[in-house]
């Protein structure tokens, strides 16, 4: 695949050397920072310099900031170019981004979280949160902690996993993500977080009863699963069969990580 990254920090190095470890060809570089001085070969300040250039892209991968990712979403929409967006905190315009893919043809897969542990760390929860549905003893919450850089809190991982769970468990209708002075309402599922250091992330779920606690946890060890998890849902999107192989077919629509692990193997 030739791969346009969007957003050249942490993730984006991480996600250009999971790439090269599938012997796929980074095409494209964009970042305002990263390449203010315009002497990278390959490396753009906007999405709009990137497409002037009418490069050979197969897919671009976002991860970059909320204000940024929907302008980046739209331009490469609009240019037919396969997306993958990592960013998180931009939700609220989804609907408006499905009606433009669905307008334009194109083709967009987001998620929350990439990493395949953390995909299948949310149907355990979800599992868990079914069978706990049966012993109303059992009180549930949790919390999460990421690096003190991070632009949003909660994180979109959380709001993922608590929706898991709200879709199991008839006695909580509401999550509250942020610091409560009050005790929470018995519908209530508190799950606040933590920005601290250099936490790559955590997730915990607890189920709790006067008797014992049950507690599961997901906790990266640095962001290689994100990337990894990205590169491959890329591969996905645009049919892309094997490492350092080229799209098979171009699937158009709205996708979310379920449909990749519908058929990853």
């Amino acid at each position: 695949m030739n791969i346009a990254l969007i957003g050249y920090g942490k993730m984006g190095h991480m996600i250009e050397a999971a790439a090269r470890e599938r012997q796929h060809r980074i095409a494209a570089y964009v970042d305002p920072v990263a390449f203010a001085a315009g002497n990278s070969e390959g490396g753009f300040t906007s999405v709009e310099e990137m497409l002037t250039a009418q490069l050979d892209i197969d897919v671009a991968i976002e991860f970059t900031r909320p204000d940024t990712a929907v302008p980046n979403i739209e331009k490469l929409v609009k240019a037919h170019i396969p997306v993958v967006v990592g960013t998180t905190g931009w939700y609220t315009s989804l609907p408006d981004i499905s009606r433009l893919v669905t307008e334009q043809r194109s083709s967009l897969l987001w998620s929350s979280n990439f990493s395949i542990g953390v995909q299948l760390f949310f149907r355990i929860a979800g599992y868990a949160a079914k069978l706990f549905n049966e012993y109303e003893e059992y009180d549930v919450g949790g919390f999460e902690a990421h690096h003190n850089k991070k632009a949003d809190s909660p994180s979109g991982t959380a709001k993922s996993l608590v929706e898991w769970v709200l879709k199991e468990l008839d006695r909580k209708t509401t999550p509250v993500y942020d610091t409560l002075d009050r005790p929470p309402r018995p519908e209530e599922l508190h799950f606040p977080s933590l920005r601290m250091g250099s936490v790559p992330g955590t997730h915990s779920l607890y189920f709790d009863s006067t008797a014992d606690t049950i507690e599961l946890t997901h906790t990266a060890r640095s962001r290689e699963g994100f990337a990894r998890g990205a590169v491959r849902a890329a591969e996905w999107l645009i049919g892309c069969t094997s490492p350092g192989g080229s799209g098979t077919l171009k699937r158009q629509g709205v996708f979310t990580m379920d449909d990749v692990l519908a058929n990853l193997k």
